[in-house]
């Protein structure tokens, strides 16, 4: 079976597990974390990462906040730990604004490990994919962590740029590809109104995960070969 869950944004690494042994997870399935692992809460989602690396059947797609982190991987260079106001402009302008999505909680937690083990992760999360595309009997997904912003029909997913998967917010109203289903988080489903706050949003082309878990909400997992949902409530 394969599952999807998005958006952990610091969730406990053992409720997480508690989750996945709710739905029955085992070596013989696979689990898409569509991004956004860290910041914002708890120990900013390390481990989570570091049971991430350790898993041979689950794989994370790049979310924007990962993509934030690495934008800001300068400081852990330990040729440039001199200080904030070492920094030129550019990557002050960088860690300004990932510290302002939440992102202090994570260097935090990142600052705490060993260099050898920063390095590590920071590793881990330059190879993780943007999108993955999968077919599950005669059904087409395809996984990104936002959506497709700028969508047209005719426009291959290896043709999207990377902000254009990674910051997309789309409308209720979006259609994206017929044949191929599209599963994304990144928006949380309560900023489409309160009757969706903590739930899973499907329309006919596209699913949305992001229940909102950086906010309050319990995460929900979907599998994807019957939409069924699993949720510690």
């Amino acid at each position: 079976m394969n599952y999807v869950i998005s958006d952990l944004h610091g969730y406990p690494i053992e409720k997480l597990k508690n989750l996945l042994e709710k739905a029955a997870f085992g070596a013989d399935d696979f689990l898409y974390v569509l991004g956004d692992v860290v910041d914002r809460n708890g120990d900013g989602g390390i481990g989570v990462l570091l049971w991430l690396m350790e898993q041979l059947n689950v794989q994370l797609i790049l979310g924007n906040h990962e993509s934030m982190l690495l934008s800001c991987d300068f400081v852990f260079d330990e040729r440039g730990e001199d200080g904030f106001a070492a920094l030129d402009g550019k990557k002050r302008e960088l860690l300004e604004n990932y510290t302002l999505s939440g992102g202090d909680v994570t260097l935090n937690a990142l600052r705490q490990l060993p260099h050898e083990m920063q390095r590590a992760i920071l590793g881990y999360l330059r190879r993780c994919p943007l999108y993955k595309t999968l077919c599950i009997g005669a059904k087409g997904f395809i996984l990104v962590h936002s959506g497709l912003d700028n969508f047209s029909k005719e426009k291959r997913i290896c043709d999207y740029s990377s902000d254009e998967l990674l910051w997309a917010w789309p409308e209720l109203t979006d259609e994206y590809y017929d044949d191929i289903h599209t599963v994304f988080g990144h928006t949380p489903t309560m900023s489409y109104g309160q009757k969706y706050k903590g739930k899973i949003i499907h329309t006919r082309t596209w699913t949305n995960i992001d229940c909102g878990t950086g906010f309050g909400n319990e995460p929900i997992l979907l599998r994807l070969e019957d939409y069924a949902e699993f949720a510690l409530r």
